[in-house]
C-alpha cells in the first residue's frame, strides 16, 4: 500500500524540481527525502523519478501518482473540514425517536431550539411504539429515543435522562358526582367503569401500579389507544378514566379533568441516549433544550 505521507513528498520534489529544493522548503535535509522516495518507489515497484542535470523530473509512473497525490490531498483537506464541522455540530443528521403525547409541548419547542442554533444540522424524526421502547431505542440506534421508563434495566451503552415526570389526572364526565372537587382520592374511582386509554407497556404500568395500591382494579367497559377518543368515549358516558397531563392538550368539552392523589399515578419521561453519542454538541443542545421545554410545563 502506498503510503500517503511520502506521496505528498513526491508532489513535494516533482513541483520544486529538485530533491534539495524540496527539502529546503519543507525543511527536511536532502537524504532524508532521497530516503521517502526511495521506500517510495520501493512501494510502487516501479521507478517514480529521474535525475536531470542537478534536478529530478517524474517519471510517467512518477506524474500519475502526484496527480493523485493532489486529489489525495485535497480529498483530506475537505475531510478534514467536514470531520471539524461535525465535531462542532455545524453539520451531520440526528435521528430522534419520540412517543406521540409529548410531540407538541416538548418535542417541538425543543427541535426550534435546536435548528436556531445548529441549522446544519439534518433531523430525522419518527413516533416510536411506546409499548416497547427501549429495545427500539437499542436496536434503531437512534441517537435520542423520548421513552416511558418501563422499570426494565436499559441496554449497555444506553443512558437514560430524566426529562419530567408526568402526573395523570381523572377524565370525568362533565356532571359526575366527583366533578366538583379539585381533587378526590383516587380510590373514589374503585366502582366506576373505566375507559382505557394506554396501549398495553410502560404508559399503562403506573395507573395499573396506583390502583393496585388504592386497593382495586379498574373495571374496563371499553379501550382507546388514543387520548381524544378515550376523553370522547368518556363525554359519551361510557366510564372514567385516567390521562396523563402532558395528553391533554386538546381537551374535550363534554368532560372534566380533576386532580386525584393518594396515590397520584406518574408517568416519568426519559430520554435514551447511546452513551457514544452524549458528546456531539447538537445532540446535547437538544438534550438541554428538551429539558428546559419540560420545565414549562
Amino acid at each position: 500500500m502506498l503510503d500517503v505521507r511520502r506521496l505528498n513528498l513526491l508532489r513535494a520534489v516533482v513541483t520544486s524540481g529538485s530533491i534539495t529544493a524540496a527539502a529546503r522548503n519543507l525543511g527536511y535535509t536532502p537524504s532524508a527525502i532521497s530516503q521517502q522516495m526511495t521506500l517510495l518507489e520501493k512501494e510502487a515497484g516501479i521507478p517514480l523519478l529521474e535525475r536531470i542535470g542537478r534536478g529530478v523530473q517524474p517519471t510517467a509512473a512518477g506524474r500519475l501518482l502526484t496527480g493523485h497525490a493532489d486529489t489525495i490531498s485535497r480529498t483530506l483537506a475537505a475531510a478534514e473540514t467536514a470531520l471539524a464541522d461535525l465535531r462542532a455540530g455545524r453539520t451531520g443528521r440526528l435521528s430522534i425517536r419520540y412517543i406521540s403525547s409529548i410531540g407538541p409541548t416538548v418535542v417541538a419547542p425543543a427541535l426550534s431550539r435546536l435548528r436556531e442554533e445548529h441549522p446544519g444540522v439534518q433531523i430525522d424524526l419518527k413516533l416510536i411504539d411506546p409499548e416497547d421502547p427501549l429495545p427500539t431505542a437499542d436496536k434503531d440506534r437512534a441517537d435520542l429515543t423520548i421513552m416511558v421508563g418501563s422499570g426494565h434495566s436499559n441496554p449497555p451503552g444506553i443512558r437514560l435522562v430524566h426529562l419530567l415526570d408526568d402526573a395523570y389526572c381523572a377524565v370525568l364526565p362533565s356532571g359526575h358526582r366527583l366533578a366538583s372537587q379539585r381533587v378526590f382520592d383516587l380510590v373514589e374511582l374503585a366502582g366506576e367503569p373505566w375507559v382505557g386509554s394506554e396501549p398495553p407497556g410502560p404508559c399503562l404500568v403506573p395507573i395499573a401500579d396506583a390502583c393496585a395500591a388504592a386497593g382495586f382494579s379498574p373495571n374496563y367497559v371499553a379501550t382507546s389507544e388514543d387520548y381524544a377518543t378515550a376523553q370522547a368515549f368518556v363525554a359519551a358516558g361510557l366510564g372514567v378514566c385516567l390521562i396523563p397531563r402532558m395528553g391533554l392538550g386538546n381537551r374535550h368539552s363534554g368532560v372534566a379533568i380533576r386532580r386525584v392523589r393518594r396515590p397520584e399515578p406518574v408517568r416519568t419521561i426519559y430520554a435514551a441516549v447511546p452513551e457514544l453519542t452524549l458528546a456531539q454538541p447538537a445532540l446535547r443542545t437538544l438534550l438541554d433544550a428538551l429539558k428546559d421545554a419540560a420545565k414549562e410545563e
